[in-house]
């Protein structure tokens, strides 16, 4: 019964580890589709009195800045984003927005979004075999303690039946 329970356990780790990884690579690349979709590169010119000396540093290659940008519609935006730190106040920078004048990061590349998701999908396949197999070591450890427990109460019988007890 143990060889059947660790040959079932392992085609449905390998299948299930397939599909899981399989799936949520696919996930993580149409979600990653979608923000692209929906995202979109606006010109931005980076207002007046943000300059390196007030603006918050993020890394060695770009700042926090005000920038004022206009959607399609004519609305003018304002809003804080990173902007490269060599920028200078006047100049024009590029941003990401929704298309509703919201900002947000830029989108991940195809390269990156193909890593990710790569990753996401190993992740997703491992802890599926891990739990699956980490299962079935579940079943064969209680199968292994009522072994036990079984030839306990036979040896009980078979002790008392020479009529002493050992050990």
């Amino acid at each position: 019964m143990e060889a059947w329970i660790l040959l079932v356990a392992w085609v449905l780790a390998l299948a299930g580890g397939l599909l899981a990884g399989l799936v949520t690579a696919g996930a993580m690349q149409q979600s990653a589709q979608h923000v692209r979709e929906r995202s979109r590169p606006v010109s931005a010119v980076l207002k007046p009195g943000t300059t390196q000396a007030d603006a918050r540093p993020t890394s060695g290659a770009v700042v926090w800045g005000t920038v004022r940008w206009s959607e399609p519609d004519g609305s003018t935006h304002t809003g804080r984003t990173r902007v490269p730190a060599t920028a200078t106040p006047g100049s024009h920078v590029t941003v990401w927005t929704d298309g509703h004048g919201t900002l947000m990061p830029p989108p991940a590349s195809a390269a990156d979004t193909a890593f990710q998701s790569v990753l996401g999908g190993l992740w997703a396949g491992t802890a599926t075999v891990g739990l699956v197999i980490g299962g079935a070591k579940l079943v064969q450890s209680r199968l292994d303690r009522r072994r036990f427990d079984q030839w306990a109460e036979e040896w009980a019988r078979v002790d008392t039946r020479w009529g002493r007890k050992t050990g």
